[in-house]
């Protein structure tokens, strides 16, 4: 195969395939309804000139009978009359219009013989176009209906694609929030069994005891001050809060005698 014939082949191959994307079955099917219509359009109109045409020769025919029914009264008069050679002369007309109207009625019985066939053909032609048309319909309505589907089908197939990778995103979402509940409850467990302290209840609580132990320290070295300035025993250190849970109980020292 030459290089001209394969060019070729591919062209015609892929002319053929835009064809068929471009092509719609329904358009080729209302355009052949529509060709079907206007023969039987012609058909009819055939009808109607055969019968225009007989029944023009049904009227020329019954002209002539007229005409020959009258000289036919003029023959029977002429001869009353004893004019025999005007009985004769119309006699003669009157055969020549019988010799028309014999033609007359053939030619009408071959236009009658044609109309009947025009009619037979066009009551045929019509039901066959009816037949043609419901199945075109049906046709047309099975092609949609499978168009809507393919397009369906092909809209589920993109969404099942979306829809797994959003199910895969709300899979990773209720994995980390599960873990996050999970943590969360595991510090309140620690938290409550004492294992964690509260920072915020632990920093408060030091800063008291800080306080306490330096009012402590302070009232024992104002004691011991005031034993040395005395030259006595320092007295007992005093019992704060805090401390055994007592309350706060200061011993004073005993006065010296005369003091």
């Amino acid at each position: 195969m030459g290089i001209w014939q394969r060019m070729s082949l591919i062209f015609r191959s892929k002319a053929n395939k835009a064809l068929d994307r471009a092509e719609d079955p329904r358009e080729t099917l209302d355009y052949s309804y529509q060709r079907q219509l206007d023969l039987l359009s012609k058909v009819r109109r055939g009808v109607a000139d055969v019968a225009t045409s007989r029944k023009r020769v049904e009227l020329q025919i019954n002209q002539l009978e007229q005409q020959s029914a009258k000289l036919q009264d003029q023959a029977q008069k002429a001869l009353s009359m004893d004019r025999e050679d005007l009985a004769r002369e119309a006699l003669t007309r009157k055969s020549g219009l019988t010799t028309q109207i014999n033609d007359l009625k053939a030619q009408h019985a071959q236009l009658q013989a044609e109309e009947e066939k025009l009619v037979l053909a066009q009551q045929r032609l019509q039901a066959k176009v009816e037949s043609f048309r419901t199945r075109k319909e049906t046709i047309k309505a099975t092609y949609t209906a499978a168009e809507a589907q393919t397009r369906i089908n092909e809209a589920m197939s993109g969404i099942g694609d979306e829809l797994g990778d959003v199910g895969q995103a709300i899979q990773r979402a209720e994995d980390k929030t599960a873990q996050m509940q999970a943590r969360a409850g595991a510090i309140d467990e620690l938290i409550a069994s004492g294992a964690l302290e509260d920072v915020s209840a632990t920093s408060s609580g030091d800063d008291i005891a800080r306080e306490l132990e330096a009012m402590s320290s302070q009232a024992d070295v104002e004691a011991e001050l005031a034993a040395l300035k005395s030259g006595s025993t320092p007295p007992p250190q005093a019992i704060l809060p805090g401390e055994d849970g007592g309350d706060v109980a200061e011993t004073e020292a005993p006065k010296e005698s005369g003091a």
